[in-house]
This record gives structure tokens, sequence and C-alpha cells, in this order.
């Protein structure tokens, strides 16, 4: 049957090039994103979870730069910490020198000055390490927050270092010349207290470097997961892309073909 009103070839030709040229489109926007899901109605459900590992990946990213930052800050504690060690122990040397009691009175003055530039030394180091802008040996302690962007998954570890000064050490008050013996306990005392710090923050450091191992792990498992997800297979997509390359063409072929098939109508009336 021939018709002039409607040819359904010609209708059927149009859907099939017109549903190919939309597929083609989608393909390249694929391939120019590297992504299969750019928008809600390519997979609603997909694009919900490539959204929530996104969200976990951004908290885990940000959490572990916090420990880190954390790490460098206690790690600065120690290293001055460890400075102040140095200064005790020369500080034992001195005292346990002038208790012996052979010293003379210009060697005792000496001493004492030498003391007195410890003592002031350890207070300058107190009040000057910082880190990042902020002062390292303070009451306050120091929080870090991580979390893995749920609900659950939030934590905060809180670390003190201290306030460091001489006077907290319980050193200095007394002389080399006058009272050794105290000061040599005093000193002895101090580096056990520091020592004790030490240890405390480096408890911390370990722990938060443990923290910082997993929430790298964690990422990277999650941008796996996100990947397989959203992200397009390249060799599958220029297969199709190949694919709705030759049906557009074989498409616009039928359809010249249904468009002639309509001009033989004309020649019947010739």
């Amino acid at each position: 049957m021939i018709s002039v009103l409607n040819s359904v070839s010609q209708l059927s030709a149009e859907n099939a090039l017109s549903s190919t040229q939309a597929s083609l489109q989608k393909t390249l926007q694929q391939l120019s994103t590297g992504l299969k899901i750019n928008s809600g109605s390519d997979d609603g459900a997909g694009l919900s979870i490539a959204s929530a590992l996104g969200a976990n990946i951004s908290a885990l990213t940000q959490s572990s730069q916090n420990a880190t930052n954390s790490i460098g800050f206690l790690q600065t504690a120690d290293g001055a910490l460890s400075q102040v060690t140095t200064l005790l122990n020369r500080a034992v040397t001195l005292a346990t020198e002038a208790a012996n009691g052979g010293l003379t009175a210009n060697q005792l003055t000496a001493a004492d000055a030498e003391y007195t530039a410890i003592q002031n030394e350890i207070t300058q180091i107190g009040s000057t390490t910082n880190f990042n802008g902020s002062q390292v040996f303070s009451a306050a302690a120091l929080n870090t927050f991580t979390s893995d962007g749920t609900a659950t998954g939030a934590t905060t570890l809180a670390t003190t270092t201290g306030v460091l000064s001489a006077a907290g050490l319980a050193i200095g008050t007394g002389t080399l010349a006058t009272a050794a013996s105290t000061e040599l306990t005093a000193i002895t005392a101090a580096i056990d207290t520091v020592s004790l710090t030490r240890g405390q923050i480096g408890g911390d450091v370990n722990r938060l470097t443990a923290d910082v191992n997993v929430q790298n792990t964690q990422v990277t498992n999650l941008t796996s997961a996100q990947n397989n997800v959203q992200n397009a297979d390249i060799s599958a997509t220029v297969a199709k892309m190949t694919q709705y390359n030759v049906l557009q063409q074989t498409g616009m072929a039928a359809l010249s073909q249904s468009n002639q098939a309509a001009q033989s109508v004309l020649k019947l009336l010739q």
C-alpha cells in the first residue's frame, strides 16, 4: 500500500535516528567527562552512592590532614623538650660539681651564672616555641578532630603539653653556691617530669600516626569503590560510540531511502 498522508517507514527511521543521536550524545559526554553518571537521569541510585562515598572521602582526607598537623605540633614539642633535657643534664653536672665543695668562690659564682642562664633558656623555650602561629606549651588541650563523615564516626583526641618554665619544673629555688644538693634533687625530678611528658607525647604521636595510616587506607578503598560506581569504562564507551556512529550513518541512509520511496508517489501522477 502506498500512502501520501503518513509514511510509517519514514517515521520509524526518524525515531530510530533520534534515539541513536541521543545515545551518541550521552556517550560523547561520558567520554569527555570520564564519568558514566553525569546526572540523576543516568543512574539515580548510583549518583546517590557516589555522592555519599565522596563525602566520606572528603571527611577522611581532611581528618588525615588534621592528624598530620597535630603530629607536627607534638613533634615540635618533643624536639623542644629534648633541648630542655640537654640543658637539665648540664645543670646536673653543675650542681654535682658545686656540691663537691672544692670550688672557689669565683667558680661557684660562674656555676651559678650558668645555672641561671639554663633556667632562663628553659623558660624562653617554653614561651617562644610555636607551631603554625600557636604556642606549643600551654595548659590548653590540643584537640585533634577526625571523622569519616558519618554521625558515629567522629572522635577527638585531646593532648596537653602543659606550660613549660623553670619555675614550673621547680628548679632555681636556690643557688648552687648555697644549696647545690637541694638543687640537684630538684633538677633530677625535673628531668623525670620532662621524660614523662615526652613519653605521653610519643604515645599520642604513635596513635595519631596509626589514625593517619587507617584514614589513608580508607580513602584509597573508598576512592576505588567510587570509581567503580561513577567512572566510565573508556574502552567499552569508545566501542559504544563506534556502534552509535555506524547506526547514525545507517539511520540517515534509511531515512534517505524512505524519503525516496515517498517521492515515487509523484511519478504515478506523471
